[in-house]
């Protein structure tokens, strides 16, 4: 009796998530590492050096998770492909921003404490980064035709 399959197996799942991981990683030393070269060495402002980090860490791992981690669900269409992890890396962004906020609120105490609002916040942001850049940006999508991936071909069919 053949075996049956529900989708990506959870070990392709693990690794996606551990390479995903990985690569946040990376986009926060690059992150860290412009906007204090930038405030410290150029005189740039706070939130001039801010805008330009995170747009050179969303774009590195934007490439980064294109070409390890999700390089079977990567689509035709870059451009469409870069807006929507722009925008999932954004709405990240504040849904750490506000788990962050929430937690100070609620537990004032933490207050003495920021890295643990900090770190509640992150892990929040990092799952639904990791599930929606999964799931919408690198779906494969060209915009156009649904269903359609490389080459022109729809997903399960075979090539002529």
């Amino acid at each position: 009796m053949p075996r049956r399959t529900r989708g990506p197996s959870v070990r392709t799942w693990k690794g996606e998530a551990w390479r995903f991981a990985a690569i946040g990683i990376v986009g926060f030393l690059i992150d860290a590492g412009v906007l204090t070269w930038l405030v410290r060495m150029q005189q740039w402002g706070l939130y001039e050096s801010r805008a330009l980090s995170f747009a050179l860490a969303v774009t590195a791992t934007w490439y980064l998770n294109r070409r390890f981690t999700f390089s079977r669900r990567a689509g035709a269409d870059r451009t469409r492909e870069y807006g929507r992890y722009v925008a999932v890396q954004i709405l990240g962004a504040l849904i750490n921003l506000g788990v962050y906020v929430v937690v100070i609120a609620t537990v004032p105490a933490v207050g003495f404490y920021p890295v643990v609002p900090l770190a509640a916040g992150s892990a929040v942001a990092m799952i639904f980064n990791f599930v929606a850049a999964r799931g919408f940006a690198f779906s494969g999508r060209t915009g156009g035709t649904p269903g359609l991936v490389r080459g022109g071909v729809r997903r399960g069919e075979a090539r002529s």
